[in-house]
């Protein structure tokens, strides 16, 4: 395992720059204005929450994501901003709106049709064109989407998610601003929060963990136990909303050089299945994971759990990493499975679906369809 005192060999790769820190987004059109004159902006479906910082960008086009993106919302995207001439593109929202506008700079350079390059559904063809230069600014903490190298769309058709992934798809600037997530309602903090917790587990119990990745994930991991619960509980707090918006960038840094798990196998076709959001669905399988992996991984995949507790709580027990997780996701008013509309019937095709995901390959323990269908049902 890459957690080993073994030789450890591996590559890493993030946005060209990073720039974290309260403030920070008043650097937005001087990194817009080093990467090109005609700027296409992907918001939220609200852009005048953002219009002071749009206000800096005035050759800027706005295109609002409503919800998770669709196939049809970012073909719809690449078509606006080719109309507009774009040569630098904007993410400006939360991870959604960071997906889509990772996937408009692509399909504008490349051409052709999301499908030629998806996963799973589509054809898997290479980005074989650099994307447009991007700048990503999250409004939310929770998908480290800033710094990651693949956009996650929905297929309506297919009832599922899949991911276009390419280096080129790294933001040139990533714009991380703690103080754009203070009005993030109370349930987003906590969907989006517990996702990037689960994020920052996932690589550090992978066995394709490295020494950098571990120490973004110890990071994570200890900010987000201090934070999250309280930034929930007072959203007004800027350093509780500091804490879970640093878990969220060093999650995305550790899950895009490292793997996922379980939890983020099953959570793709949930979401497609289901339409929950992605968060809430993680947060409601962790438990279900951890004690499985825990159950029937080796002495090095339990120390990891271990540690994972110790730095949650004051106990070096995997248990008390569960009993944490419930904890949490009770105060958080997280529901199961069932209560995101999850039934028995669901079940084989999600968990044969998620045997198959590229993040299950990351689980520190092998997993087979009738495992992940025992968590779903467990889960419920």
């Amino acid at each position: 395992m890459g957690q080993t005192a073994e030789v450890t060999s591996f590559t890493f790769a993030t946005a060209a720059r990073i720039s974290f820190g309260p403030g920070r987004r008043s650097e937005l059109a001087g990194a817009v204005a080093a990467l090109g004159s005609r700027p296409f902006v992907c918001t939220g479906s609200d852009p005048s929450r953002h219009a002071e910082l749009l206000n800096t960008l005035p050759d800027a086009a706005t295109f609002a994501v409503r919800g998770e993106p669709t196939l049809e919302v970012v073909r719809a995207g690449a078509e606006a901003a080719r109309a507009h001439g774009a040569d630098v593109v904007v993410g400006l929202g939360g991870g959604a709106v960071l997906d889509a506008a990772k996937i408009v700079a692509a399909l504008v350079t490349n051409g052709g049709d999301p499908l030629d390059y998806a996963e799973v559904i589509g054809a898997g063809k290479p980005l074989s064109v650099p994307c447009l230069p991007l700048v990503a600014v999250p409004t939310t903490a929770g998908t480290g989407s800033e710094v990651t190298a693949n956009g996650v769309v929905t297929s309506t058709e297919h009832r599922v998610k899949v991911s276009l992934r390419s280096p080129s798809m790294l933001a040139r600037v990533a714009i991380v601003d703690p103080e754009l997530t203070l009005e993030c309602p109370p349930e987003v903090t906590a969907h989006a929060g517990l996702d990037a917790l689960v994020q920052c587990i996932e690589p550090f119990v992978s066995p394709f963990a490295n020494p950098l990745t571990d120490g973004f994930c110890r990071e994570g991991i200890a900010r987000a136990g201090r934070g999250l619960r309280r930034a929930y509980a007072d959203g007004t707090g800027l350093d509780a909303r500091t804490d879970v918006a640093l878990c969220s960038l060093l999650s995305g840094l550790a899950l895009a050089n490292g793997k996922l798990g379980a939890a983020h196998g099953l959570a793709g076709p949930l979401g497609g299945y289901l339409g929950a959001p992605h968060g809430a669905i993680t947060a409601a399988v962790m438990v279900e994971v951890c004690e499985f992996n825990i159950a029937h991984g080796d002495e090095t995949t339990k120390a990891r759990y271990a540690e994972v507790a110790h730095l949650l709580t004051d106990r070096r027990d995997p248990v008390a990493l569960l009993d944490w997780w419930n904890e949490t996701t009770a105060e958080l008013g997280v529901g199961t499975l069932a209560e995101l509309g999850l039934t028995e019937d669901g079940i084989p095709v999600v968990a044969a679906a998620a045997a198959a995901a590229s993040s299950t390959k990351g689980n520190p323990v092998a997993v087979t369809a009738d495992d992940l269908a025992g968590i779903l049902h467990r889960s419920l």
